[in-house]
């Protein structure tokens, strides 16, 4: 029989009455992730997700690499199927693990009897495959603590599974299951990682980015649109909605105090994020602020930011040390992007010495010079959508 994925569900199982609303949610993704890599069925049973491959031609080692990347499993394996056979299960793990076994110099066998009809028990099944493979191997040794490999059999309902360790899956839940959110990204370290921990969640993702010609470069919007590019294996399909900033940023200018410019621009950069969850049926705008960080990430400079919003803010980096995001940041492949040296609109005039803690009514009195509502309507009707693709 031939070689086939399998998947461990993480949170999923402990689901209750909706568990199976997650489980189609999962199975669908997986289905979008694989459809570059051939024709392959799709299914759960026994708290495992199953790929098999239909066509000789699939390309499993790509489909075994975007699984990688599914949220909502925290372990995956190649495995042979092979039938429910004692014999059959010690010849299939020669066959298919034989370099493994030859290279490793300990070894253990688990078994794990999901079919009660099967005649032996995991402990007898695993004592006498792991007692044939010490004997044809003479380099093994047994180590049930700390082995080098573990040959791992499964007896399932329609047939067994042999396969070496699992391998950590990306965790947390199937993408679209809890909704969808509207997310900021700047271009930096810290908005990619933002995106990528609250998809984790769950939520499927609305990219807004804030685009201020001439005074950033195209070179610095195709930045945002990479980084976009890279969170598609874990996000999925992505829509950047690119908001033309650079009208607004010239008026507070204008007509606001310095000091106050920062959180004057991210109270519209909120204004105008709204606006796109409402056209896009989102519930909650995503950011990368973490508190202290700079000027506008304080709890003063936050609280005045995010009252112009009805909507929840999710902050999933707000309690993150630099160096904790940038180690997501590497292991998601979003660092190397982010650091290269364009400019982003939260830069362009930057105040010499940004007010940290906005004292009570200065804020909506500095609003007060400013036609706000036409602002917005204005930036909202010149956005530009790009769909960006897996």
């Amino acid at each position: 029989m031939d070689e086939i994925i399998l998947l461990k569900l993480g949170e999923i199982v402990l689901k209750g009455l909706n568990r199976r609303s997650f489980e189609d949610k999962l199975i669908g993704n997986a289905q979008r992730r694989l459809r570059p890599f051939g024709k392959f069925r799709v299914y759960t049973k026994q708290s495992t997700l199953y790929v098999e491959p239909q066509e000789d031609s699939c390309d499993l080692d790509g489909a075994y690499e975007a699984m990688k990347r599914l949220f909502g499993v925290v372990g995956l394996s190649r495995a042979r199927a092979c039938a429910k056979d004692r014999d059959a299960m010690l010849q299939t793990a020669q066959e298919y693990l034989g370099d493994r076994l030859a290279a490793a110099r300990t070894f253990k066998v688990e078994s794990k009897r999901a079919d009660k009809t099967f005649p032996m028990t995991s402990i007898q099944l695993s004592q006498y495959v792991g007692g044939e493979l010490d004997e044809r191997y003479p380099n093994l040794k047994v180590d049930v603590h700390h082995p080098e490999l573990t040959v791992y059999l499964e007896v399932r309902d329609y047939a067994a599974y042999v396969h070496a360790d699992p391998e950590p899956g990306a965790g947390g839940l199937p993408v679209g299951i809890n909704g969808r959110a509207v997310s900021l990204l700047s271009g930096g370290i810290d908005s990619p990682v933002a995106s990528w921990m609250i998809a984790k969640r769950g939520i499927a993702l609305e990219m807004v980015h804030f685009f201020s010609y001439p005074y950033t470069s195209e070179e610095a919007k195709q930045k945002v649109l990479t980084l976009a590019k890279l969170l598609t294996p874990w996000c999925g399909r992505l829509m950047v909605h690119v908001v033309p900033f650079t009208a607004i940023q010239e008026e507070l200018r204008r007509k606001c105090p310095e000091e106050l410019f920062t959180i004057l621009m991210r109270r519209f950069m909120m204004r105008i994020a709204e606006k796109v969850a409402e056209r896009t049926k989102s519930g909650a705008i995503v950011t990368g602020e973490c508190l202290g960080q700079v000027a506008s990430q304080t709890m003063e400079a936050m609280k005045a930011t995010g009252a112009v919003c009805s909507l929840p803010i999710l902050r999933p980096v707000v309690g993150m040390d630099k160096e904790e995001i940038v180690t997501i940041a590497r292991k998601i492949n979003t660092f190397e992007t982010s650091i290269l040296p364009y400019e982003d609109c939260c830069t362009v005039f930057t105040p010499r010495h940004p007010r940290l803690r906005p004292l009570p009514g200065e804020i909506e009195a500095a609003e007060a010079e400013l036609d706000v509502e036409a602002m917005v309507a204005q930036a909202v009707e010149g956005i530009e959508r790009i769909k960006i693709d897996p």
